[in-house]
């Protein structure tokens, strides 16, 4: 008796054989699913579970993207999910509908990015935008990014299969086979996921324990460290692994125990003035001191870190456009509605929906009211998304989602669009909007651009349909944007962005060069330093934009992050096998027999996943209790009530979270457990 989700090629019948016939001959991967077969996938119950978890990831997101300056991957923890309910709770559901829930999910983190990333640029410019804006926007910029993207499918997807390895779509399709195959579990999802909300519960609401501990030293120029130990942190910090996390830690620390001491020394001093800083710099903390003052030097360092990343690709920018402009030409010479004849696995979009799409974007964003945008502005706007999203489709094939340069592209276009606008004489409110929104509709289009071609990729190798992969990203990005506005207005009333608990880096970042450029006020002597610290950080070998996003970042955002790092460090050396596949590093993997190899997921990757997805969740609650009810309406004792014990009430909260970290990985059989990736990556 066959799998349902996995039929026999035999059984498929004289229809398939037809197919089979007329396929197209490629050097693409064989199909888990057979071509000639269709089980369920673009069911109700995969669309309506997909865009739950789309509003649930985008939420997340949202929320540690504010927080921590960065997002993470819902690929591979939305496929988990799914296959917990579909197949574990529901006992029903395929390997092909569980992609689609993924494909959704995904959606939403990547939309939620590229919104977080730079619509607070306009309320930092006091252009306060509406609910209905930011709904707009999403919708408008993440349908430009698919609708640009689909034409390449078959070409980067299929015909490079040899060439792109897809690193996180490989990755997630190990993780839907091996759940088709019994082999994987939400459970270390729903761990991780308790352990975040009981966390920021206890602390944030119930105040049983502080989150944070610093520490300043006012005889060495108000040099400080601390640390955020909240689920986020060492989770985020756990994913991103010791060498990035290490990095950005790096940029942090010399910021607040280097440079704000060195600010506060040259204050009033020659130097000190030909930097900026007046002699009152001198009686401001060092919190506000970094806020004045050093902040800019990351500032500097981060645009550069950014262009600097861009410049690496330009070779494969090259390649790219070459390799879409012949994609165009073969869609173009198809028919425009699919053929019956052709084979399931290659059946895209009816070939007009792309560009008639493109189309209705550019019109949207030049006739609705709540862009604001001319059509020179939408012109720019679509051209810069189009140009970008063909460099990123091709990008994540190489390095993923998580490494491809958004914010030094998202950064290209919005200094661009503004320096043409002040060459034209526009520098008021309106002109620094329109660059904003230029910006946020790139970063958002080349994110669900990039979330795309690593789904499509996914589906290649487990046989799923492309056009319905195709609606499923539409689908979850419509549900992700009607999320998008009110959670972000939600934070912002509760806490405010900007804050020390929101601080919104990269959003910042925009405002801050968009505002500079309007006004020819840019500081160009302490962001001349950070591009210089961003150049060093490249010629010495450390990545430049992690490194300058911990210079523009709190100490108590990055330096967590690094414990995270040393964490994921201490379990890869204790089971000698890593957890999780980065695409920057070099790893070499022990050779297994795959037919003997137990399928199951890294469970310390899932824990930490379910960390953050807690705590952001549990925060999106607080805010809404803090509106409500009123900041501490339900704390139970003052932060502080401890004296100098309070630290080790903080510290042995966090070492729970450490331990069932560490725990995830533990196997019933005591063997090692594997990353569902290694089999797939070994050489």
């Amino acid at each position: 008796m066959s799998d349902p989700a996995h039929p026999a090629p035999a059984s498929s019948g004289a229809g398939s054989e037809d197919a089979a016939r007329i396929a197209p001959r490629s050097r693409g991967p064989v199909p888990y699913v057979p071509t000639g077969s269709s089980p369920d996938e673009l069911t109700p119950r995969a669309l309506l579970l997909g865009a739950i978890l789309s509003v649930a990831f985008g939420m997340v997101n949202a929320y540690l993207g504010l927080r921590v300056g960065l997002t993470v991957s819902a690929s591979i923890p939305s496929a988990v999910i799914s296959m917990g309910v579909l197949r574990g709770l529901l006992r029903r559901g395929t390997i092909l509908e569980n992609n689609v829930v993924h494909a959704l999910g995904s959606a939403g983190e990547s939309l939620a990015g590229g919104v977080v990333f730079t619509v607070p640029a306009l309320i930092f410019l006091h252009l306060e935008p509406t609910n209905r804006t930011i709904v707009l926007l999403g919708a408008t910029a993440g349908l430009l990014g698919i609708f640009s993207m689909i034409p390449m499918r078959r070409d980067l997807t299929v015909n490079e299969h040899d060439t792109l390895p897809y690193p996180e779509g490989t990755a997630c399709a190990e993780v839907l086979i091996a759940g088709d195959r019994g082999g994987t579990s939400a459970r270390p999802v729903l761990v991780g996921l308790l352990l975040g909300i009981a966390y920021l519960v206890g602390s944030q609401v119930l105040g049983l324990w502080s989150d944070r501990v610093v520490w300043t030293f006012a005889s060495l120029h108000k040099a400080t460290i601390g640390f955020d130990l909240t689920p986020i942190f060492l989770g985020a910090g756990y994913l991103i692994g010791p060498r990035i996390s290490a990095v950005m830690a790096a940029g942090g620390i010399l910021a607040w125990t280097v440079l704000v001491p060195l600010a506060d020394l040259l204050a009033g001093t020659p130097t000190g003035l030909a930097l900026g800083i007046p002699a009152e710099a001198a009686s401001l903390d060092a919190t506000a001191l970094w806020k004045a003052h050093v902040r800019f030097v990351g500032a500097g360092a981060v645009a550069t870190g950014g262009l600097i990343s861009l410049l690496g690709v330009v070779p494969t920018i090259g390649r790219a456009l070459r390799e879409a402009v012949r994609s165009a030409r073969s869609a173009l010479g198809r028919d425009l509605a699919p053929s019956p004849l052709v084979v399931r696995t290659d059946r895209d979009l009816p070939a007009w929906v792309p560009p008639l799409g493109v189309l209705g974007c550019l019109l949207a964003l030049w006739l609705v009211p709540d862009f604001g945008l001319s059509l020179v502005e939408a012109l720019l706007a679509v051209a810069f998304s189009i140009f970008f999203v063909i460099v990123s489709a091709r990008i994540v094939g190489l390095v993923g989602t998580t490494s491809q340069p958004v914010s030094g592209m998202t950064i290209t276009a919005l200094l661009a669009t503004a320096w043409l606008l002040r060459s034209m004489g526009r520098v008021g409110p309106e002109a620094m909007a329109a660059s904003i929104m230029v910006g946020a509709v790139v970063a958002i289009s080349i994110a669900l651009a990039g979330d795309l071609s690593q789904d499509l990729k996914t589906a290649a190798l487990i046989g799923a349909t492309p056009s319905r992969v195709q609606l499923a990203q539409v689908a979850g990005t419509l549900a992700a944007a009607l999320r998008a506005g009110w959670v972000l207005l939600l934070l912002h009333r509760a806490w405010g962005l900007g804050s020390d608990m929101l601080p919104a880096p990269q959003a910042r970042l925009m405002a801050t060069l968009v505002e500079g450029v309007a006004r020819g006020e840019l500081p160009w002597g302490p962001m001349s330093v950070g591009a210089g610290l961003a150049v060093a950080a490249a010629f010495v070998g450390a990545t430049p934009l992690a490194f300058a996003i911990g210079l523009y970042l709190p100490v108590t955002t990055t330096a967590p992050l690094l414990l995270g790092g040393l964490v994921r460090r201490w379990l890869d050396r204790r089971d000698a096998v890593p957890r999780v596949h980065r695409p920057h590093e070099s790893i070499q993997f022990e050779p297994t027999d795959p037919s003997k190899e137990h399928a199951g997921e890294g469970g310390s990757t899932l824990v930490a996943s379910g960390m953050i997805a807690g705590e952001a969740l549990a925060g999106i609650a607080a805010a809404a209790i803090v509106i409500f009810a009123g900041d501490g309406a339900l704390r139970l004792r003052e932060p502080g009530a401890l004296g100098a014990f309070e630290p080790l009430a903080t510290l042995a909260a966090w070492a729970v979270l450490v331990a069932a970290l560490a725990r995830g990985d533990a196997r019933r059989d005591g063997a090692q457990q594997l990353d569902p990736a290694d089999r797939l990556l070994r050489p």
